[in-house]
């Protein structure tokens, strides 16, 4: 008998109100929970980030031999870690803008009641557990968190680099004068086999496609056109 009412459908809803409230609780808790989790994930990979940021200014300005192509490498870490950390915030906002319907619908009401407020939140949540879909792009995703965060790195590597290659005494052939021509800063600059305008001009376009990533607008258009998240 006890095994019939087990597998009976909706055997194990809720139906007074005293067990709704005890759900929604400990759902709250749990979308609390996961969106904790991924922030935790998001501030782990900007920590590593900055440590990459420091022990490559360390290594790179510390001493003359350092080759400039560490602040290089430096950026492409950065890179690859902004990389992975935009697509940890496009998870992060899939359980914080759940996190975010439940408390400005369930709980706000509960402390100041609005009029006219009809919005079929638990509809809503319905959804988006049914059918779990990401509410940013990977572009805005990368936007922003480079315009938060990754931006403010980028331009300290800039500065170093810039400063490692017009600072003769910060070089293996360092000497108590400045870079003075643009030959010598592009002598300077060179990467093994790749002349020194070549990265200059590589490591310039490379920075003004940040700037132009970090203004750009958010894209409304992907919000309609949502993709699955692979949970």
């Amino acid at each position: 008998m006890v095994k019939t009412e087990l597998l009976q459908p909706g055997a194990l809803t809720p139906m007074t109100s005293t067990e709704i409230v005890n759900t929604m609780a400990h759902y709250h808790r749990a979308e609390m929970a996961r969106m904790a989790g991924w922030r935790d994930r998001i501030d782990r990979t900007s920590n590593w980030a900055i440590t990459v940021v420091a022990a490559m200014l360390s290594v790179s300005l510390s001493t003359p031999s350092a080759h400039h192509g560490v602040l290089l490498f430096a950026m492409l870490l950065v890179f690859l870690l902004l990389w992975i950390e935009a697509r940890r915030y496009r998870f992060f906002d899939v359980y914080r803008s759940r996190v975010r319907t439940f408390e400005r619908y369930y709980f706000a009401p509960i402390f100041s009641p609005l009029a006219g407020d009809t919005v079929n939140w638990r509809q809503m949540l319905a959804e988006s557990l049914r059918d779990p879909q990401f509410r940013i792009s990977y572009a805005d995703a990368f936007s922003r968190r480079l315009r938060r965060n990754y931006i403010w790195m980028f331009l300290i590597l800039l500065l170093a680099w810039v400063l490692k290659i017009t600072t003769p005494t910060l070089q293996s052939h360092g000497s108590a004068d400045l870079v003075s021509s643009l030959w010598d800063l592009a002598a300077n600059a060179s990467l093994g086999p790749l002349p020194g305008w070549l990265v200059v001009l590589v490591v310039t376009a490379f920075y003004l496609w940040l700037l132009r990533a970090s203004l750009r607008p958010a894209d409304d258009a992907t919000e309609g056109n949502l993709s699955k998240v692979h949970v």
